[in-house]
């Protein structure tokens, strides 16, 4: 299952620093955010709200698609996929296509403990809450529309909408997710709307489409489905497609045209993750965590810079980098986080200076962790037990806390006003005080289950449920 699925502003002293899209942060251009670490800079949205408190407005969002939300000034972007009722009968998969290539890691995750396409660990029972429920991506009988939506900030409104494409899917999804479970990513002129195995779609701000680009069809473990969103860099989009086929691959293009400025070979299994441009020392590079190897690639050419093994399998968090350091994990069938040091090249599994510190226990499986100043919070596989732990020193603050009143992660939290934020799927967010402890100064209640990770603009926070969008903000 592909990823469902960090970039602080920091003083012109510091050495590392994450590529912006923009010189403020007034929007919320990309997965993550405009600091790609889930915060929020500047941003004041309120603490407290219900369904009847701080609603500034609640549409209910057609189709499936558990993406972020993008803001751009006065615009929202959302995917989505929408049944057509279109028929089609399925068709039998042959025995050799439904395993995985003998090349690949063998072992899917078994029945009851599926990852959906942000890889979120689901157990039987759970419904909406914790779990997910069992099984593997069903055989698609039905066409999808894959649309990308552009709804008005103030009111929710929709301004425009785009069918990108209108087709059967080739294979499934796990049932806790959609087609759509890609964000898309703006720079204020143009928006990129990545569909997975249904394509690249670049359109204007109006909505007019100015080019597009496909690259083939997935093969992901078990049907699970598609998740990694695309990351924007200068004038360059990347784009990371690792399956379960051989021709794996990370491929950069120019965001004008369109056309091809580099592809690399990878060599992996699935992989949910979305890439991290980051710039230490003067030097940019692009970073993509990986079941066999976390990779540095240079973004002009896409040479490899570094590499480093230590993951588990079916990776999905985002990595995040800060100070010189750059943080992946992973927490499917093990636990792994590592603080690796930038600046480095060639292979460093074995180089022990290469690593500041590690962790081996109670990492997440589908969420991201949130990277707030020099604190670190991460939970522990798809559970509400959050860590907190010094991102210099690798001591821990909190460890493994169990939250009260959620059931199930699946969204990485975000934070903004010295406070964090972390919706869950029973519908409930839980708003803390950025200390590093259990400093609980709200729970929230509304009535959708939040698979989706937040956006926060402003003073408002923007929380996609499976049925509605809500805007929170102060009344």
């Amino acid at each position: 299952m592909k990823s469902f699925p960090p970039l602080l502003i920091f003083t012109a002293l510091s050495l590392t620093c994450i590529v912006r899209l923009q010189a403020d942060d007034a929007n919320w251009a990309q997965w993550r955010g405009p600091a790609f670490n889930g915060t929020a800079p500047g941003a004041n949205p309120p603490t407290a709200w219900s369904e009847t408190s701080n609603i500034k407005w609640k549409i209910k969002t057609p189709g499936r698609g558990v993406s972020t939300p993008i803001i751009w000034g006065d615009s929202i972007f959302i995917q989505t996929a929408i049944g057509t009722g279109k028929k089609v009968e399925p068709t039998a998969v042959p025995e050799a296509e439904a395993k995985p290539p003998e090349t690949k890691p063998p072992d899917a995750p078994p029945a009851g403990e599926q990852p959906n396409p942000e890889g979120r660990r689901n157990r039987p029972g759970g419904g909406g809450g914790g779990g997910g429920g069992r099984g593997r991506g069903e055989k698609p009988t039905e066409v999808q529309q894959f649309v990308l939506l552009c709804l008005d900030r103030a009111t929710g409104s929709e301004k425009w909408r785009k069918v990108a494409s209108e087709v059967l899917p080739h294979e499934g999804h796990h049932q806790d997710h959609g087609y759509a479970s890609h964000s898309p990513v703006t720079d204020g002129e143009h928006v990129y709307a990545w569909f997975g195995s249904r394509g690249l779609y670049c359109y204007d701000m109006k909505g007019a489409l100015v080019w597009s680009k496909e690259f083939g069809k997935m093969k992901t473990r078990g049907n699970f489905g598609e998740g990694s969103s695309p990351a924007l860099h200068g004038d360059t989009i990347i784009i990371n497609w690792d399956h379960e086929e051989e021709d794996d691959f990370i491929v950069a293009l120019d965001k004008k045209t369109g056309k091809e400025r580099w592809k690399q070979k990878r060599d992996e299994a699935s992989s949910w993750t979305t890439p991290l441009v980051v710039t230490h020392e003067g030097k940019t590079q692009v970073v993509v965590n990986g079941a066999k190897r976390i990779r540095s690639y240079d973004p002009a050419d896409g040479k490899l810079i570094w590499e480093c093994g230590g993951m588990t399998q079916n990776v999905i968090p985002t990595p995040v980098s800060a100070n010189g350091i750059l943080y992946a994990i992973s927490g499917f069938r093990g636990a792994s986080l590592m603080a690796i040091k930038l600046g480095q090249t060639g292979d460093l599994t074995d180089k022990a200076d290469a690593i500041a510190w590690k962790h081996d226990k109670r990492t997440p499986y589908v969420p991201s962790p949130l990277l707030y100043g020099d604190k670190l919070y991460f939970f522990a596989g798809n559970d509400a037990t959050l860590s907190c732990f010094d991102a210099k020193t690798g001591e821990p603050m909190l460890d493994a806390q169990r939250l009260e009143g959620l059931n199930g992660i699946y969204a990485s939290p975000a934070g903004a006003a010295d406070r964090v934020y972390i919706p869950s799927r029973n519908g409930v967010t839980v708003v803390l005080k950025n200390t590093g402890k259990l400093d609980i100064l709200a729970t929230n209640k509304l009535d959708d289950g939040f698979d989706s990770s937040p956006a926060i603009v402003g003073k408002e926070i923007f929380l996609r449920g499976r049925e509605n969008l809500y805007c929170i903000a102060e009344k």
